[in-house]
C-alpha cells in the first residue's frame, strides 16, 4: 500500500495558496507557499552559476530535483521514513533518469546538495534501491497515485485511521470536555467521581479539579452503570465559573440521579469550590442500570439532560413504560434554563419547550421515547458553510437486537419501547400510529455490537478528509464506526473504521491499537476528536486510555491550525505525560 509522508514525518496536505515553483504539487504535497518560496530562492541561487547553455541543459533537472521535497512521497525519496534514518541530500532517482542527469548536469550536484567540496558522487550514490519509489517512476505508479490524499480503505471498505495516545492510567474515563475559555485545557472525568485537568502539553495537574468520590454511588463490579456520568461547562464559564455534573447517589434506600451546579474556586482556576454545590434536579431511579448520563449545552444556551428509562429490561414501568410517559423525567431528553439562576428558582422552563402547557406532562421534557442514550454531542457545523451547525447526535443503547443513532429534535418521540432501532419491540405499541415516532438515522444489529457509544461529527482543522464524518463506537465489540450524510437524499452512509495496516500508521507517535471497551468520545477546544476506552470495564480499573483520532492520509497545511492558548496559572504539581502504548 502507498504511504505518503513528508520530511517532517507527517502526512501531505493541500496548500492553501498556489505554489509558484513546484506547481506540480499545488493540489497535494508537502510544501506550503512559504516552503515553495524558499525552494524558488534556492533555484535562482543555483541557476545564477550557469551560462545560457548550462541553463538550458540543467534548469529542468534542478527544478524537478528541488521540488521532490514537495512530493507526497518526500520521506521515501529522501530515505527519511523515521527520525533515526540519515536524510539524503538529494532525492533517490531511477537508474535511467540518473544516467541522463549525470551525463548532462553533474556539475549541479554540489549546488543541490549544499556540499561544494563534494566530488565523489556517482549514479550508484543517487539511485534509490526501492524501485517503486524512485523518481520519476513513482509518478506513473498507479498503486501510489490512485486515491492519493484520501482516507485509505481496506479491501472490505474499512477506513484506515491511526491514533495518538494522549492520557492513560485512568479509571473508566467517561467524559472529556473543554471549558471553551481559550485555555485549551481538557477535563477528564472518572466514574468514581474524580475530574482531572490536562494542559495543552498533555501534562496533568496532580490535584484533582473535582473530587466527589464520597458522594458518588458506584462499585468495582464489572459493567456497573452507576457513578459520575456527565460533566459540562456553562457557555459563559469564562465569566461565571459555573459547571454542571450528573451522578448517581444513594439517599436512604433509594438511588437517584443528581444534577448539580458547581463554581470554580476564585483562588485557583484549576479547582472546583466544593462548598459551592447546588443540587439543580434529582430523579429517583427504580433500578441500578439505564442511568443515562449526558449533560450538554446546545447552541440555544439551554442545558440538556439525557436520562435513561429507569432500568431493568423492556421498560416495564406502567402501562407504556417510562419512556412513553411524559409525566415522568425518565427515558427523556430534558431541557432547562439555568442562566441567571443566582436568585430565584434554580432553573426555569424555556418558553418554547414543547410540552410546557400540556396537561399531565413534565414541562422539562424536550423529547421522549429514549431507552438509555449514552453519549450525545452538538455539531459545530462546517467551518466555512456552517452546514449542520447545532444538530444534536445521540447513541441510544438497545435492548435485545439493535443499537441506534438519533438526531434529537424538539417534541419528537424516538420510539422506545414501541421500537428498537427500526424494528418493532412492543408489537401492540408499535401498531399505534398515533405515536408518530421518529426513526433513527442509523441502526445496527447485535452481531456488530451490543452497546452503542455516541460520538461527534468531526469539525476539527487538522484532518480535512474527516470533516462531516460522524464518528462513534460500540462499547462491547470495540468497533469504531462512521456515518456520512448524503446531502441529496438525507440518508447516512456507513463505514467501519479500522486501524491502519502495514505502513499506514508508521508515523512517529502514532499507534494502530486500542483497548476494546469504548466508553466515550470527546472534543478539544480546537475541535479535534478523541475517544476513551479501557481494558477492563470496571470503575476502579486503571486501564483507561484516551486516544486522539488521526488521519494518516492528509493533514491541514502547516500553521493553518495554530492557536495560542490563554495562560493557565498552575498551583499544583504537574505530572508529565508518558505514553504507554
Amino acid at each position: 500500500m502507498s504511504h505518503p509522508q513528508c520530511l517532517d514525518f507527517k502526512p501531505p496536505f493541500r496548500p492553501s495558496r498556489e505554489l509558484e515553483l513546484c506547481v506540480m504539487y499545488s493540489d497535494f504535497g508537502c510544501c506550503d507557499y512559504q516552503k515553495d518560496q524558499e525552494l524558488l530562492a534556492k533555484y535562482y541561487r543555483i541557476m545564477d552559476n550557469f551560462d545560457y547553455d548550462g541553463y538550458s541543459r540543467c534548469a529542468g533537472f534542478v527544478l524537478e530535483l528541488l521540488c521532490q521535497e514537495c512530493s507526497p512521497y518526500a520521506a521515501h525519496l529522501f530515505d527519511a521514513e523515521d527520525a533515526q534514518t540519515p536524510v539524503r541530500t538529494l532525492p533517490g532517482l531511477c537508474p535511467d533518469y540518473c544516467e541522463e542527469f549525470w551525463s548532462k548536469c553533474d556539475s549541479t550536484i554540489p549546488l543541490l546538495s549544499g556540499k561544494p567540496d563534494v566530488g565523489s558522487y556517482h549514479c550508484q550514490d543517487l539511485v534509490l534501491d526501492d524501485a517503486d519509489y524512485c523518481y520519476p517512476r513513482l509518478l506513473s505508479n498507479k498503486k501510489l497515485n490512485q486515491n492519493l490524499g484520501r482516507v485509505q480503505a481496506s479491501s472490505d471498505g474499512c477506513l484506515q485511521l491511526c491514533l495518538e495516545e494522549v492520557a492513560n492510567g485512568l479509571r473508566n474515563p467517561l467524559a472529556m470536555v473543554h471549558a471553551n475559555d481559550g485555555t485549551h485545557r481538557f477535563f477528564v472525568a472518572e466514574q468514581v467521581g474524580l475530574v482531572w485537568v490536562y494542559l495543552p502539553d498533555r501534562s496533568r495537574l496532580e490535584k484533582p479539579f473535582l473530587n466527589i468520590t464520597k458522594a458518588v454511588l458506584t462499585s468495582s463490579w464489572e459493567g456497573d452503570e452507576r457513578g459520575f456520568l456527565g460533566l459540562t461547562f456553562h457557555p459563559r464559564f469564562k465569566y461565571n465559573r459555573k459547571l454542571y455534573v450528573y451522578y448517581t447517589v444513594e439517599v436512604g434506600l433509594d438511588e437517584r440521579i443528581r444534577i448539580s451546579e458547581f463554581r470554580v474556586s476564585a483562588r485557583d482556576m484549576n479547582m472546583v469550590d466544593h462548598a459551592s454545590e447546588r443540587v439543580i434536579l434529582e430523579i429517583d431511579e427504580p433500578a441500578s442500570n439505564h442511568n443515562g448520563g449526558q449533560l450538554l449545552f446546545a447552541d440555544d444556551g439551554y442545558l440538556y439532560i439525557f436520562t435513561g428509562d429507569g432500568g431493568m429490561a423492556g421498560d416495564p414501568f406502567g402501562e407504556y413504560g417510562n419512556a412513553q410517559n411524559k409525566s415522568t423525567l425518565l427515558g427523556k431528553v430534558l431541557r432547562i434554563d439555568v442562566n441567571n439562576n443566582d436568585r430565584g428558582p434554580l432553573y426555569r422552563i424555556p418558553y418554547d419547550n414543547p410540552f410546557k402547557n400540556e396537561p399531565c406532562s413534565r414541562p422539562e421534557v424536550y423529547a421522549y421515547g429514549v431507552r438509555n442514550m449514552w453519549r450525545c454531542s452538538v455539531d459545530r457545523g462546517d467551518s466555512q458553510t456552517k452546514e449542520g451547525k447545532g444538530r444534536i447526535f445521540c447513541g441510544d443503547v438497545g435492548q435485545n437486537k439493535f443499537e441506534e443513532v438519533d438526531i434529537i429534535e424538539k417534541g419528537r418521540n424516538y420510539g422506545w419501547r414501541a421500537r428498537e432501532g427500526f424494528a418493532c419491540y412492543d408489537k401492540k405499541l408499535c401498531a399505534n400510529t398515533s405515536l408518530d415516532d421518529t426513526l433513527p438515522i442509523y441502526a445496527y444489529p447485535h452481531k456488530v455490537g451490543k452497546s452503542v457509544t455516541g460520538g461527534y461529527v468531526y469539525r476539527g482543522c487538522q484532518y480535512p478528509n474527516l470533516n462531516g464524518l460522524y464518528i462513534f463506537g460500540d462499547f462491547m465489540s470495540g468497533r469504531l464506526m462512521a456515518l456520512q450524510e448524503d446531502v441529496n437524499t438525507g440518508s447516512w452512509n456507513y463505514n467501519e473504521i479500522c486501524m491502519g495496516m502495514g505502513q499506514t500508521c508508521t508515523f512517529p507517535g502514532l499507534i494502530n491499537d486500542y483497548h476494546q471497551y469504548i466508553i466515550s468520545f470527546g472534543e478539544d477546544e480546537a475541535g479535534e476528536l478523541y475517544f476513551m476506552s479501557t481494558g477492563f470495564p470496571s470503575a476502579t480499573s486503571p486501564s483507561g486510555t484516551i486516544y486522539k483520532v488521526v488521519d494518516p492520509s492528509r493533514r491541514a497545511p502547516p500553521r493553518q491550525c495554530h492557536f495560542e492558548p490563554r495562560p493557565v496559572r498552575v498551583k499544583s504539581r504537574l505530572i508529565k505525560f508518558v505514553p504507554q502504548e
